[in-house]
């Protein structure tokens, strides 16, 4: 079983900044990915980024170039940054983990950003 928890939504004006965590219950190395995963209002859920364990790391067009991922293994946490934030990035923004083939969920945060 594992347990995610995704804490530092808030509400931020455009242009600003926030940086999300997202707290595991096991060494973040041990999933064949992390990925962060956003849904806005009136919208389908998006895959904002996704960084496997072996291989190459993906970000959703909307968002290169502003938000990144990086990842804490003293922790068991990962991260995401996200810069000159946007109305658009307006959305619930959830972390989710692979492990032994089962998708595992955190809770959610919310992200407002203000125009």
């Amino acid at each position: 079983q594992v347990h995610l928890v995704e804490s530092g939504g808030g509400l931020v004006q455009a242009g600003g900044s926030l940086r999300l965590s997202c707290a595991a219950s096991r060494n973040v190395y041990s999933f064949k990915s992390m990925a962060w995963y956003r849904l806005g209002p009136g919208k389908q859920r998006e895959l904002v980024a996704r960084v496997p364990t072996l291989g190459l790391s993906h970000y959703a067009e909307s968002v290169k170039g502003r938000f990144s991922f990086s990842r804490d293994n003293a922790e068991n946490t990962v991260y995401l940054h996200m810069n000159n934030l946007k109305p658009e990035d307006t959305a619930v923004y959830y972390c989710n983990a692979v492990y032994n083939g089962v998708d595992y969920w955190g809770q959610g945060t919310q992200v407002t950003v203000s125009s």
